[in-house]
């Protein structure tokens, strides 16, 4: 196992994509970039610990700023909470996470973006103990992915 600065890691991540953000790169491109807040390149894993704690804080405080129309404004809050909900934070992520959909239903994003969001604080109820909640939000997403694709 090898070490890294994480103030490194979060740097490089800010810089991989304003650049990318900058240049008018496509959207894979964005998203891969995005995706160095929560994966090492090098070897392809998910960061995981106080690492991933602490890129979920600094990739937060990056974005924070923004408006909350942005998507890297949101995406940073589901960064964020995810985190959170790793580090058995549920409380703290369950706050984040609701805010995040909430965001999303005001600035009227895709589905397919909600019904991840749904997951992820689906994921959280269940975290928390609160099943019953989790798995009316799991049956909601599943008939939004169904409506998606048109079933």
């Amino acid at each position: 196992a090898g070490f890294a600065h994480v103030s490194c890691l979060a740097e490089q991540a800010k810089i991989l994509f304003a650049e990318a953000e900058e240049n008018n790169l496509g959207l894979k491109v964005k998203q891969a970039r995005w995706r160095r807040w929560s994966w090492c390149s090098l070897c392809e894993q998910q960061y995981h610990g106080v690492v991933k704690c602490a890129l979920g804080w600094a990739c937060w405080k990056t974005y924070v700023g923004r408006p909350e129309v942005h998507n890297a404004h949101i995406s940073a809050m589901g960064q964020l909470g995810n985190c959170l909900g790793a580090a058995k934070h549920h409380e703290a992520a369950l706050s984040v996470k609701e805010t995040e959909l909430s965001i999303l239903r005001r600035v009227g994003a895709r589905e397919d973006r909600m019904l991840v969001a749904q997951t992820n604080l689906a994921i959280t109820y269940q975290g928390l103990g609160r099943f019953e909640e989790a798995s009316r939000m799991i049956g909601d997403v599943y008939s939004g992915y169904l409506r998606l694709e048109g079933v």
